[in-house]
This record gives structure tokens, sequence and C-alpha cells, in this order.
């Protein structure tokens, strides 16, 4: 797991646990949120450091 994987996956648990208090997500929902927050929270560190899109999707000038 690459450093900025390791601050996606801080970022999310601390977004998830407010989330929790909040009773915005409950445990039935819990794991396909995580992931879709994850993805969304890695995609957007990784935009901010110029690096490829999440998923290995190549960026749209690319394609």
């Amino acid at each position: 797991m690459d450093q900025m994987q390791k601050q996606a996956l801080q970022v999310t648990k601390e977004i998830v646990v407010k989330f929790i208090e909040t009773n915005r997500i409950s445990p039935n929902t819990f794991p396909e949120l995580f992931g879709e927050i994850y993805r969304s929270v890695l995609g957007t560190i990784r935009d901010e450091a110029g690096a490829d899109t999440p998923e290995g999707d190549a960026p749209e000038e690319a394609k």
C-alpha cells in the first residue's frame, strides 16, 4: 500500500466515523459506502497530486 492509499484510508475512516455518529451510515450500508467513499477520496488525492485517476482509468486526453 503506497502513501496515497494510506492517506485515503485514514481520511475515509474519519469520514465514515462522522457519518456513523450522525446516523447517515448504518451497518447494512457500511460495506458499500465505505468503498465508494474510499475511491472518491483516493481519486481526489491523486488528482491533486497530478497522478492518474483511480481504477487505472486514463485521463480523457489520453483516450
